[in-house]
């Protein structure tokens, strides 16, 4: 687990944790990172890819099975939140979410991917947004996080193709989690609909149960917490 510390990473850890069938989970973080019987914790980041590599290190006696990136970005560093103008966009600003939504996690693939077994299933995860949907953008604006998801989406459909020559059984998928009630988003929750918004426990329910239903033929997808495939 790449991202730990965030809400939907946290509630993920907790939840894979819970689970009989998984014997320990790697749970990476710039903060505190977990603990528990289950839990072996490391630091790593995202724009630093030495870290990455060394994280990815501590997990090469034990291979993972299921990787989950729960990384990422909305608003910039200064604080600012997302374009609603093209006269908005700023190059440092943009540069920033890019090297946190696209290319941190187009770095931990290239350093886990090598880990993964070939003789059988292994899935490898990126929380992705539906608004980085290219094909399901009647809104506009957001320029530089729509951007760096599509961008995102984009590295998970063409590292699956090669995936897929060098690993089979091997799954990797963009997830799109919904709309989290986590610091990330609660500056955009004012006009939500009821019902719309969920807990970061039901978020990682609702992204186990998608996990545990992918096969090989999904590898490259795009998918929503409900398990229905999005247009890139």
């Amino acid at each position: 687990m790449f991202g730990a510390g965030g809400g939907i990473g946290g509630a993920l850890v907790r939840a894979l944790a819970a689970r009989e069938d998984i014997a320990l989970v790697h749970t990476g973080s710039r903060r505190v990172p977990a603990t528990g019987p289950k839990v072996r914790p490391f630091h790593f980041d995202l724009t630093d890819e030495a870290s990455i590599a060394a994280a990815a290190a501590t997990m090469a006696d034990d291979p993972p099975e299921i990787v989950i990136v729960a990384t990422g970005a909305l608003a910039f560093a200064d604080g600012a939140g997302p374009e609603k103008s093209l006269g908005a966009i700023d190059p440092v600003r943009m540069a920033n979410l890019f090297a946190l939504n696209t290319i941190g996690p187009a770095m931990i693939a290239k350093h886990v991917v090598p880990l993964l077994r070939r003789d059988r299933r292994a899935v490898l995860a990126v929380l992705s947004a539906r608004v980085g949907s290219i094909g399901d953008n009647w809104l506009g604006g957001w320029h530089s996080y729509r951007a760096s998801k599509a961008a995102l989406n984009m590295l998970v459909r063409t590292i699956a193709v090669e995936l897929g020559r060098t690993h089979p059984q091997a799954v990797l998928v963009a997830l799109h989690p919904g709309t989290v009630d986590t610091p990330l988003s609660r500056p955009f929750q004012r006009n939500l609909r009821d019902g719309q918004l969920t807990t970061s426990e039901q978020a990682a329910a609702h992204l186990l149960n998608v996990i545990d239903g992918l096969t090989p033929a999904d590898s490259g997808g795009f998918f929503a917490w409900d398990g229905q495939p999005i247009a890139f």
